[in-house]
């Protein structure tokens, strides 16, 4: 019954793991909305604001990519909830043919006992190894993800500096490279959480 109680658990632990990535897509949306209004807004400022043009290009190329990066995440978590959910039906079978096996006697019970030694030993095991694969992997995407997020800072980080050389529009263009910077913040802090669920 604890093994049930452990796979609830990391049921719970994946649900909490595709909330964070539903937030993090919703933020990489945004992200790329803004860098199309940066986009069009560096071209009303014109050969003034070129550099703050191709930066805002690139963080739009982020998006795309950071979104591309949550959904490998969200296929993995659903072949966690796959793996996780046969263990359970493993546990149950193993507990259903358990209870036929005190009911039995004699020869019977004697092959229910060999079935019972041979299938709980090896499916239980490697249910468990597909999970920790899976967790492995998870863990590694998770910190593959944080590296492409760190080049989103830089990318908000230098739009700032460009901003600067914005001309009449320099105000403007701060204004939307501290959007950036605190739009990528956010996924920083939904990545830290990410991470605290993968522990």
């Amino acid at each position: 019954m604890s093994q049930i109680a452990g796979t609830g658990g990391e049921l719970r632990r994946i649900v909490r793991i595709n909330e964070e990535i539903k937030s993090v897509v919703a933020t990489a949306f945004k992200i790329n909305l803004m860098a199309m209004n940066a986009i069009f807004l560096a071209k009303r400022a014109g050969q003034a604001a070129l550099g703050f043009s191709v930066l805002s290009n690139e963080l739009r190329r982020f998006a795309t990519d950071l979104q591309q990066q949550m959904e490998v995440l969200r296929q993995m978590t659903h072949g966690s909830v796959a793996s996780v959910t046969a263990l359970v039906k493993t546990e149950r079978l193993n507990r259903v043919v358990d209870r036929m096996r005190n009911e039995l006697s004699g020869q019977a019970r004697a092959m229910i006992d060999r079935y019972l030694r041979s299938r709980q030993s090896t499916s239980f095991v490697l249910h468990q190894e597909a999970i920790a694969t899976q967790n492995r992997r998870l863990s590694q995407t998770i910190a593959d993800t944080a590296q492409l997020v760190e080049l989103g800072s830089v990318l908000a980080r230098s739009a700032k500096i460009e901003a600067a050389y914005g001309g009449s529009f320099s105000a403007a263009l701060m204004q939307v490279s501290s959007d950036f910077e605190h739009t990528i913040a956010e996924i920083h802090r939904s990545l830290e959480q990410l991470s605290r669920h993968q522990d």
